[in-house]
């Protein structure tokens, strides 16, 4: 089974997406800030990583810097407030796409269906 870890502070847009993923059949680890979501990165190897860009502390742009030194784990940036800067430096760093917030949760599966389908 494949694993996403789930970086958001949002803690109802984090039951959504968690909720969706494992009806989907994917397992879900979650963390609420970008600190929490390096460890967990680190510690557990996740397959993807959805990350928001806006969270308090380290943000989705700092941890996915952090994370690129040691890692190329496919990352799905996610926020709201994604300035047109911050989307390009994201993609720049290697992101697998952004989507904005909100979103359907059944365009977040596909999107995980066709990442893992290209892994095969």
């Amino acid at each position: 089974m494949n694993t996403v870890l789930v970086v958001d502070d949002d803690a109802l847009i984090v039951k959504m997406i968690s909720m969706t993923l494992k009806t989907s059949g994917y397992d879900v680890i979650t963390a609420a800030n970008g600190q929490e979501g390096l460890e967990i990165a680190y510690g557990y190897d996740p397959d993807v990583i959805l990350l928001d860009i806006m969270m308090p502390g380290m943000d989705g742009l700092t941890m996915l810097e952090e994370l690129r030194q040691t890692s190329d784990t496919p990352v799905i940036m996610i926020s709201a407030y994604g300035s047109a800067d911050k989307i390009d430096k994201a993609r720049k760093l290697g992101i697998e796409c952004f989507l904005n917030k909100p979103f359907k949760p059944d365009v977040l599966v596909e999107i995980l269906d066709v990442i893992f389908m290209t892994e095969l």
